[in-house]
């Protein structure tokens, strides 16, 4: 008896979204039911003494239904023959019940089952019998395709986790082959410096690694992550490169999908820092604002080409439009990337995400 009550009352809360997302089809069914009796059937004073009648009963017969489907499966999909049965007992008593509704509302006698209006009463009561099973069929049909549709986003997202798997266990060659480059030239010339360099290359490629074994990752490992490869260029740079990290301490916690942030920093480097005789400055920064996470990448480097597209979907950037596809799929249409000049030098790359969109599970 307690674990039927719980099961009951853990059902409760899923009644009032269910009747509000079948009151307008059941609006329209009942309209049409009003038509039917009143111009086909021909039953009844009117058509708006009808139309009263047709809310009343089809409104009573949706509540009824609706509840007893969630009291007795909750969410999961009804037993068909217990179903019907149902249907075959909720149809006469929501006739009894929105008929008795109907007469008081117009203000008149109620008319129960009399042997002059059997025909009608019963033809009514088919006529009800009849859209429910045809409502019943259209919701069912409906809770099957929306099913599908959520394992068909489900199966999108798991791809895009795939690809992003395989991006991650890509290491940037352009990168490492500099970096290794450099180590060589420094080996015989300057060790103590070489040493570091290997060191902090270490360090780079085991955060590498530990992300890419995830399909999930928070900001503060992201900024680790970015802090390592940060220190490996300024390393390789030397003074040419400075750098900073703006993340507050409240967002470290933050749910992102891994790879997002690196590649940006990466091409502020390579495209923006690098190319630059006096180099530059990155800053990576983090904030909320209007319910949306900005992760934004500063620099001062050679700045944006004007006569390059980089935010339209023709962009020619296949970098740029895998982290906006992979956006698109992980967070919705509301997340977007847009790349901007840095005022008074530079380039700002920006990532926009509805912090409502920041799932700790994204594949579930």
């Amino acid at each position: 008896m307690t674990t039927n009550a719980t099961t009951i009352a853990s059902r409760l809360p899923l009644i009032a979204p269910e009747l509000l997302r079948g009151l307008v089809p059941t609006m329209l069914i009942n309209l049409l039911c009003a038509v039917v009796v009143t111009y086909l059937m021909r039953i009844g004073a009117g058509f708006v003494e009808n139309l009263v009648f047709s809310m009343c009963i089809g409104t009573t017969a949706m509540v009824l239904i609706d509840c007893g489907r969630i009291f007795l499966w909750g969410k999961d999909e009804p037993n068909k023959p217990g179903f019907f049965l149902m249907l075959l007992i909720f149809a006469p008593l929501s006739f009894f019940i929105g008929n008795a509704i109907a007469s008081a509302l117009i203000g008149r006698p109620i008319e129960w089952f009399t042997l002059s209006q059997a025909n009608n009463t019963i033809g009514i009561i088919v006529l009800i019998l009849l859209v429910c099973v045809g409502a019943t069929l259209f919701y069912w049909n409906r809770e099957k395709m929306a099913a599908l549709e959520a394992r068909n986003v489900i199966i999108e997202k798991q791809a895009v986790q795939a690809q992003l798997q395989m991006l991650q266990a890509q290491i940037e060659p352009h990168m490492l082959f500099n970096t290794l480059a450099t180590l060589q030239t420094l080996i015989s010339t300057e060790p103590i410096r070489a040493q570091q360099m290997l060191d902090q290359l270490i360090h780079y490629l085991r955060a590498t690694l530990s992300t890419s074994r995830s399909t999930q990752t928070s900001l503060g490992q992201e900024f680790e992550l970015t802090k390592a490869y940060l220190g490996l260029m300024s390393l390789r740079m030397g003074l040419r490169l400075t750098y900073s990290l703006q993340l507050p301490d409240e967002l470290k916690p933050t749910p992102i999908a891994p790879m997002l942030l690196q590649p940006l920093v990466e091409n502020a480097i390579r495209h923006g820092l690098e190319p630059k005789v006096e180099g530059g400055d990155c800053t990576v920064r983090v904030n909320v604002h209007d319910g949306m996470l900005i992760v934004s990448v500063f620099d001062t480097g050679m700045g944006l080409s004007t006569t390059t597209s980089y935010n339209k979907p023709e962009s020619i950037h296949l970098g740029l439009e895998n982290i906006r596809a992979r956006l698109d799929a992980l967070y919705g249409p509301l997340a977007e990337l847009t790349l901007t000049h840095n005022i008074p030098q530079g380039t700002v790359a920006q990532i926009t995400i509805p912090l409502t969109a920041l799932d700790p599970n994204p594949t579930r």
